[in-house]
């Protein structure tokens, strides 16, 4: 009777800790603008650049509340990578088109232009942006913005950010700053891998810092209620896919994990199964031994378990794998963009035939060395496959770019 009783109360508590967890809840930039009855929107032609990320803590879409606000005119939609309505497979153009619930026109952001055009933006006065970001450098919603912000200033158009929070939080920061000769649209600005910064304040970092090549009139619509050091799941939001392969606000915690190794295409890093980002497997790979060495490294925050699986699609499509699911078991603690390169230095330790420059593609170090940043990663480990022999070099631009960010931190 004891047992019963103390297992119910038990329960008691663990839905109390549930219940008190989802009545965390923060006021995202599109929540605000609406508490201020858009007043920064009133009697002007707006252009909305969003995706299915664009919705109030009700879910609805932002496109449908300006659409339906009586004192806003929108007269066009933007689409970024995947789409306004996120109906595009992942480095698919987008093409131009009609929304079909508005009958807003929408043109493509990435397509035969990743900026928008004079003619695009002929009939507009202000350019809302309105996407949740996931915090990492080569995910392209940011070049989206950046760019956005130079059409703006050339063609002397109002620029607003209805901001969102960070879902890897405001206080992690890894990796190099983008080096000349290695821009692109994955690496589009002079940040970190992973840069701490939510997307209204990285925008006010982009246009007064000479990261763009003109200056645009922007305003960020704050947050109320965010904190640096909250993660998606503290805010009590609902997620909603940032793409097709980032389907859990956790997934964003995971893509910096991973990514980088997976532009080579070597190993399968769970993109194509039930967990990407997750994972590192391969056909060569013995799980027990390999969860067994990555466990020694005795990583902060980290436990590797073994993993068995045929993927559905993608990298070993249809062939049986054997790897490593990642655990994060203290995320404050886990040093997330590392990790990869633990994996590649073990492979080269485990299975000296299969480290991974010598035997990846060539022909994609290039897409490796712009989501690095530098060429300098890739060179500097393939000499002896240690994370040593690039640490500092990954960790260099750290603290200055702590310093530098925090002049536009808007949040606590």
């Amino acid at each position: 009777m004891k047992l019963k009783y103390l297992f119910t109360l038990s329960l008691v508590g663990l839905l109390a800790v549930n219940v008190a967890a989802q009545k965390i809840r923060i006021k995202t930039g599109i929540e605000v603008l609406k508490e201020q009855n858009f007043k920064i929107l009133e009697g002007k032609r707006v252009g909305l650049i969003t995706n299915p990320t664009g919705v109030d803590n009700d879910l609805k879409s932002t496109i449908d509340i300006l659409h339906e606000a009586k004192n806003v005119k929108l007269v066009a939609l933007f689409g970024p990578e995947h789409g306004v309505r996120g109906d595009v497979h992942a480095g698919d153009h987008v093409d131009n088109s009609n929304d079909p619930s508005t009958g807003v026109p929408v043109y493509s952001l990435y397509g035969k232009t990743r900026k928008a055009t004079p003619e695009m933006l002929k009939d507009i006065d202000v350019l809302v942006y309105d996407i949740q970001d996931i915090g990492c450098r080569s995910f392209t919603y940011i070049s989206t913005m950046g760019l956005a912000m130079e059409a703006a200033a050339e063609n002397n158009i109002e620029f607003v950010v209805l901001d969102r929070p960070n879902p890897v939080n405001g206080l992690k920061i890894e990796g190099n700053v983008v080096e000349d000769g290695y821009y692109s649209f994955v690496s589009q600005f002079k940040i970190p891998y992973v840069y701490g910064l939510t997307c209204g304040e990285l925008a006010m970092m982009l246009n007064n810092e000479n990261m763009l090549k003109k200056q645009c009139k922007l305003h960020v619509v704050k947050m109320k209620g965010w904190k640096r050091k909250m993660d998606y799941t503290q805010t009590g939001l609902q997620w909603v896919p940032a793409s097709p392969h980032i389907p859990h606000a956790h997934s964003a915690e995971f893509y910096p994990v991973s990514g980088i190794l997976g532009e080579l295409g070597y190993m399968s890093i769970g993109v194509g199964y039930t967990i990407p980002f997750q994972m590192f497997a391969a056909e060569w790979i013995k799980a027990d031994e390999f969860a067994a060495k990555m466990n020694s490294l005795n990583l902060p925050g980290i436990k590797f378990r073994p993993i068995h699986l045929n993927p559905f699609y993608a990298v070993g499509q249809g062939k049986n794998l054997q790897g490593v699911q990642v655990h994060i078991t203290d995320y404050k603690k886990a040093a997330l963009s590392e990790i990869q390169f633990y994996i590649m230095q073990e492979v080269a330790e485990l299975y000296p035939d299969k480290a991974v420059f010598n035997n990846a593609d060539n022909k994609r170090f290039n897409m490796f060395d712009k989501v690095s940043g530098s060429d300098q990663i890739r060179l500097r480990f393939a000499k002896n496959n240690r994370f040593e022999d690039i640490k500092d070099y990954w960790y260099k631009d750290v603290e200055s770019f702590k310093k530098l960010s925090k002049k536009y931190y808007l949040y606590k």
